[in-house]
This record gives structure tokens, C-alpha cells and sequence, in this order.
């Protein structure tokens, strides 16, 4: 069974590019175009990563990756942070706070975040149940 990625963007071209990177590798992949919307497919149907932009509308990323840490149910749900403002940003904070596995600044090739995603789930598999 393929693993499920949940992309979180409000940037079109960044959810059209991982999704054709990923589905191509063989991953289900779902798309979403801001927090709310992804918070909403998590309790659908629970991914076995997700990808998160940092700013976006209604539910900002770090809100939602908040959320899932807080929520009993996806608390173990491993979390990718895309950011315009990376660098800038706390990473030992975001880690202990939020429970984000790995930050990532934009620009960021596809290349990337494919190893950063393949790392953070081979890591998952390899963690002790």
C-alpha cells in the first residue's frame, strides 16, 4: 500500500508540483489550499505525512501543526514546515512546540523535499512501535 501525503499550499504551482513529483513515485497523494482544508482531510482520512506551508489563509501552518500535535489522534502524525521565511524561524522552537519534523525554506527544489520527505517516512518505519 502506497503512503498517503497531504500538501498543504495556497501557492497553485507548489501543490501542482508536488503532486506530480509524488504521484509519479507512486505516493496517494491530497492536496489542500490552506489549514482548514487540510485539517479537514486529516479527519477524512489520516496521511501518513503532511507538508505544510507556514503562512496561508484561515488556518495559518503553524495553527495546524499545533492542532495535530494537540489532537490525540494525529499527534504522531510526522509534519514538514515550508516557509518564505525559513531561516528566520525558530527550528528548535517550532520542533518542541509544534512537533515540526524538518523546516524547509522556499525556495526549495522538488529534488529536496522528496529526500526530506523519503528521510522523515524511513524514519517513521524504523522508529520502535
Amino acid at each position: 500500500m502506497s503512503k498517503r501525503i497531504l500538501f498543504c499550499d495556497d501557492e497553485l504551482h507548489i501543490l501542482r508540483a508536488a503532486e506530480f513529483k509524488f504521484k509519479r513515485a507512486g505516493y496517494d497523494v491530497v492536496c489542500a489550499s490552506d489549514g482548514q482544508e487540510a485539517w479537514e482531510q486529516i479527519e477524512r482520512q489520516l496521511p501518513d505525512i503532511v507538508v505544510t506551508d507556514c503562512q496561508m489563509p484561515r488556518l495559518s501552518g503553524l495553527a495546524l501543526a499545533a492542532r495535530i500535535k494537540a489532537t490525540p489522534h494525529t499527534a504522531h502524525l510526522p509534519v514538514i514546515m515550508l516557509s518564505a521565511k525559513g531561516f528566520e524561524l525558530p527550528r528548535e522552537e517550532l520542533q518542541a512546540q509544534y512537533g515540526i519534523r524538518c523546516l524547509m525554506a522556499k525556495p526549495f527544489s522538488p529534488r529536496e523535499l522528496f529526500a526530506r520527505v523519503e528521510a522523515v517516512l524511513a524514519e517513521e518505519a524504523a522508529a520502535p512501535v
